[in-house]
């Protein structure tokens, strides 16, 4: 199991130095490997493609700096990984922009699904939660923090958490008000 890791960290560390270079589409399992000494056939041994190994340094990053804490709210959940983002944001910024199947926000979409379904039905008091409310929550989050971790100078992870949280729990009328005033009804 040692080994395997030691081989699995060469091959994210490689593709992160190739990510600073150049964009994703760009890289080959094959620079990856030359890249760490490897042969391919080592690489399929531990992943199936490219998207697999980003998902996998996402998992093993993330989940070893807090795998310590086992009781918070979903919102300290949200901003420490949108810390983790932000601290990694020149690997993330890249990895967001992959769109398709086996992504890196499909990945979080599956990780994050189960997650929206059991907050939905603590809330709704009900284990009967319909698709739709999970499936437009997750889209809400996946595509909110991909939009504020892509621009340009984004805001600290804890504003930035702080204000999705304000906007949420009050239902959009905090900022609504804060922002916009009253507009005549409209």
């Amino acid at each position: 199991m040692a080994d395997s890791n030691i081989t699995k960290k060469a091959l994210a560390a490689a593709l992160k130095e190739l990510m600073i270079e150049m964009q994703f589409s760009k890289i080959s399992v094959r620079m990856i490997c030359e890249k760490c000494d490897m042969n391919r056939k080592s690489f399929y041994y531990h992943f199936k493609d490219k998207y697999e190994l980003v998902n996998w340094i996402f998992d093993t990053e993330f989940t070893s700096e807090n795998a310590h804490i086992e009781d918070d709210s979903g919102w300290e959940r949200l901003e420490r990984v949108c810390c983790y983002f932000f601290e990694n944001k020149h690997f993330y910024k890249k990895v967001f922009k992959i769109d398709g199947q086996n992504s890196f926000v499909e990945h979080c979409r599956g990780l994050l699904l189960p997650l929206l379904r059991e907050k939905i039905a603590s809330i709704m008091n009900s284990n009967d939660i319909p698709d739709f409310y999970v499936n437009l929550l997750a889209d809400f989050v996946l595509c909110t923090v991909k939009r504020w971790l892509l621009e340009r100078n984004p805001l600290q992870p804890q504003i930035f958490v702080s204000l999705l949280k304000n906007l949420i729990e009050s239902g959009g009328v905090y900022v609504y008000r804060s922002t916009m005033g009253d507009m005549g009804g409209i």
